[in-house]
């Protein structure tokens, strides 16, 4: 019993110097910038890191996204090993490494789902100086509620005590603004007003005003002049999972897939797809939902949008199309309109596109682009191949 004291309090001191340790890691980088929202995290930690950069601030970013990587100060990407999956203390190990490099400024994407575990990031490990929250979306409902005002409330817990918060989102904004007023933190709305349509084509994907916009602000409060801050955000790598265009001509044929896989809760869908088509008059839309196992939920909830939306056919694939397949007949899809393909090789779904397609279709790619064997990736990574394949005239019967 002795020994199980002793054990039990060289552990609790332990404990209690490392956190020591790592508050001091903390305080060490004066600039600490906390992103949360529902969509757009990863986009923004990119673009806030790409602006202050540009502005000479020595930063390290952290991208928790479609795929976890650190942003080094010269702008090159380090990944992300988790043995055992995510974890809210690799946020201390990311400290432990930016403090020995001596940055001006930490720009660190949430991790957390959980409200408990959202709290802790923030209080614990990050203690922002500067937080955004990028929107407020109903997602991860099982988690963190089963409203919209419940997702903002989790999501309100990464507002610092005393510091500054910007965010894009207009709806919850009064809620958003009764935590931070109760922290006294300084809140800030932004609206995507400033950005033109000239400087949004200068950037190598498919961005948001709203992503811009709300980056430009948190480099501005730091000191980075606008076009400093723009410029550095415009050259600036995109994150994995942005939104793409790909354009292959594949025998006398156009097909324009674009990558939405990111967006894969039912407002940030419905948004991207009916940005994508509305202008489109003769051209066809084709929508490939791919599933997996642990997310039928999800999968029902953008099959429900759709509804919402302009379409000639749904691709079905991933893990659960079939099930995915039964609840759309139930709800509504015509069966002429729908194919479960479930996890055949990816030239196989391209070759059902291509078949649909008349003389020019746009195809996206929604639901999640993870599971068991990363389905969705490779779905992407196919249709982008596809690209120097088709010019060549490859392919061809």
């Amino acid at each position: 019993m002795t020994i199980l004291i002793i054990a039990t309090l060289i552990l609790i001191i332990h404990w209690v110097l490392e956190y020591r340790r790592h508050c001091r890691n903390v305080m060490a980088i004066p600039v600490r910038i906390h992103v949360n929202g529902t969509r757009g995290k990863s986009s923004v930690t990119r673009l806030i890191a790409a602006g202050l950069r540009a502005g000479g601030k020595k930063t390290i970013a952290k991208i928790t996204g479609t795929l976890p990587r650190v942003v080094l100060p010269d702008g090159r990407e380090a990944a992300i090993i988790r043995l055992q999956g995510a974890n809210i203390i690799e946020q201390k190990y990311i400290f432990r490494h930016a403090a020995k490099e001596k940055p001006d400024a930490i720009v660190i994407e949430c991790m957390a789902v959980n409200p408990v575990f959202q709290w802790i990031t923030e209080r614990k490990f990050v203690k922002s100086t500067i937080s955004v929250i990028t929107n407020s979306r109903p997602d991860h409902l099982d988690l963190m509620g089963g409203t919209v005002q419940s997702v903002t409330m989790s999501l309100a817990n990464s507002i610092p005590v005393g510091g500054v918060c910007y965010t894009a989102e207009i709806n919850q904004f009064p809620i958003l603004k009764k935590v931070a007023d109760s922290r006294k933190t300084k809140i800030h709305k932004i609206l995507p007003t400033d950005v033109t349509d000239e400087e949004m084509s200068k950037f190598r994907y498919i961005e948001h005003k709203d992503n811009v916009q709300l980056a430009l602000a948190v480099c501005a409060e730091v000191g980075i002049p606008r076009d400093v801050a723009l410029g550095g955000m415009q050259i600036a790598g995109p994150d994995p999972g942005a939104l793409k265009k790909y354009l292959i001509e594949d025998r006398d044929k156009e097909i324009h897939f674009y990558n939405v896989f990111a967006a894969n809760d039912p407002e940030s869908t419905v948004y991207i797809i009916n940005m994508v088509t509305a202008p489109l008059e003769s051209a066809q839309t084709i929508i490939i939902l791919n599933s997996r196992a642990d997310r039928l939920f999800r999968s029902q909830q953008l099959i429900d949008a759709l509804s919402r939306v302009n379409y000639d056919y749904v691709l079905l694939t991933g893990e659960i199309s079939e099930k995915v397949e039964d609840y759309a007949l139930s709800h509504g899809i015509p069966r002429d309109k729908l194919f479960a393909m479930g996890q055949p090789l990816t030239e196989d779904i391209y070759q059902k596109v291509w078949q649909l397609t008349r003389k020019e279709s746009h195809v996206l790619g929604i639901g999640n682009i993870a599971g068991e064997i990363k389905y969705g990736a490779q779905i992407v990574a196919h249709f982008k191949h596809k690209i120097p394949k088709a010019n060549k005239g490859a392919g061809r019967d």
